[in-house]
């Protein structure tokens, strides 16, 4: 069972010529989690990297993966991220047309699916599918650079997923990914979020993250 909040360093900003080194990094750094976010260019504008390399980094760490597919038609490559090792796939709503089964296909493998949405998406669009879910990933940037500034009303997303999930005795945890350091950190804990992506940040030193985060003069 996590205590959260936990962290959940984003490969995206780590020196690629060192994977496994920066990988020990977040294992020393008390992450709970080690975010991959892959891109491919037609979602998002960059390209990062694909299954090969998943796999490559799978024996570095027993860290569990999420695998948050920045993808156009993220059910053609559900099968070959299964493979690479990912404990959790997250695909966004807005890359795909029939998202129960995609999450049916990925939890009937064994690992956890999540879903996630962009700024601009509501809540209230990703209501139908929230009873399947194991996780759900809010973006507080618009996703496929590293480095943006987070979006604050994107906060208020979170609210709305705590409370739907009380309502319903749902079991998926809410995660954030997107401009999350030193000034924006206890915003988004104080809002509930219980999974923190964080990438250039992380690796910068811009977020201080020992287990134990102060917000508002408690430690919470």
């Amino acid at each position: 069972m996590l205590d959260f909040p936990v962290l959940a360093p984003s490969l995206l900003s780590a020196d690629f010529a060192n994977l496994a080194q920066d990988i020990k990094k977040i294992e020393d750094s008390g992450a709970s989690f080690v975010h991959i976010d892959v891109m491919d260019g037609i979602f998002v504008p960059q390209i990062s990297f694909g299954q090969p390399v998943v796999s490559s980094i799978r024996k570095c760490t027993k860290l569990p993966f999420d695998v948050h597919l920045m993808i156009e038609h993220p059910e053609n490559q559900i099968d070959t991220f299964i493979a690479s090792g990912a404990d959790y796939i997250t695909f966004h709503y807005e890359a795909s047309v029939h998202h129960h089964r995609i999450i049916q296909k990925i939890k009937e493998s064994g690992i956890k699916a999540g879903i996630s949405i962009v700024p601009s998406t509501s809540v209230e669009t990703i209501k139908e599918i929230l009873p399947y879910v194991d996780l759900v990933l809010v973006m507080t940037v618009n996703p496929g650079y590293g480095g943006q500034k987070l979006i604050p009303e994107c906060l208020k997303k979170i609210n709305q997923l705590k409370k739907i999930r009380q309502e319903n005795d749902f079991g998926y945890i809410i995660s954030v990914d997107g401009g999350v350091n030193n000034k924006t950190l206890s915003s988004v804990i104080e809002s509930g979020a219980e999974v923190i992506v964080s990438g250039s940040s992380f690796f910068s030193g811009d977020l201080d993250w020992n287990g134990k985060i102060c917000i508002n003069g408690s430690d919470k």
